[in-house]
């Protein structure tokens, strides 16, 4: 008696990942236009971690729509936040605002939570996230603490902490590469703080009672030698069914 073999169990399709993206002055060939960009390190780690990265530049609608269609978001880093979004004047130091990024993205985190969508946060997207829940910034620390050189990321530990979703991808002291000159202040509604840095400078937020909703001020995405972040953020962004 021969046995029928297993029928091929069809793969799961990559997830779909949409990134935020810049709106800006870009020059290429003999073009300098207004351009929608992205730093290529954000879609690297997205396809190595098993994603298909889409761009999602700031635009007037369509958020709730993303969400449907998307299995998971990156809000990339960028800009500061408009300090008006959280009630507070403008710092000296703080840069130009971008109302229509910061309209776009909390448009789009506010459709992803709705539809418990993963979400990561990367820098600037931890801000947002916080912000959009009720939080409020640091519109400047220290000088030469966690922005040294222009264009240049500062290596240094975070501690995390334990028994949080971060500890248990990353362990709770870990090394990460930041670029920033704000922080969280004032904690959101809900999160909670997952990760400090020694001069007690928020490094991680997470939202619990959600599938994975977690922001990091530093940097993941610029460290190909360690894609436990972005490998964490796709298994949680598996397609749940293989057809929509």
């Amino acid at each position: 008696m021969t046995r029928e073999p297993h029928p091929t169990r069809e793969p799961l399709r990559r997830p779909l990942i949409g990134i935020t993206s810049y709106q800006d002055e870009a020059a290429w060939s003999v073009w300098r236009q207004r351009a929608s960009l992205l730093p290529q390190t954000y879609v690297d780690a997205v396809v190595r971690a098993g994603g298909t990265p889409v761009l999602l530049p700031p635009q007037p609608g369509g958020a709730e729509h993303l969400a449907e269609a998307l299995d998971g978001l990156v809000l990339a880093g960028g800009p500061d936040v408009d300090p008006a979004r959280y009630g507070a004047a403008a710092d000296p130091r703080t840069g130009p605002p971008h109302p229509a990024r910061d309209d776009w993205e909390s448009r789009l985190l506010h459709a992803a939570l709705a539809r418990d969508l993963p979400l990561l946060g990367v820098c600037r997207g931890m801000q947002v996230l916080n912000v959009a829940l009720g939080g409020t910034l640091l519109q400047h620390l220290p000088e030469r603490s966690h922005q040294i050189v222009p264009a240049g990321f500062v290596r240094h530990p975070v501690a995390v902490e334990g028994g949080s979703r971060l500890a248990g991808v990353l362990g709770t002291v870990t090394d990460v590469s930041c670029y920033h000159h704000q922080a969280v202040d004032r904690v959101g509604r809900g999160l909670q703080v997952t990760a400090r840095s020694a001069d007690g400078t928020v490094e991680a937020l997470e939202l619990p009672g959600h599938r994975f909703v977690l922001g990091v001020q530093w940097h993941p995405e610029t460290d190909p030698d360690d894609d436990r972040l972005f490998h964490a953020f796709l298994t949680a962004s598996q397609p749940r069914e293989t057809t929509r």
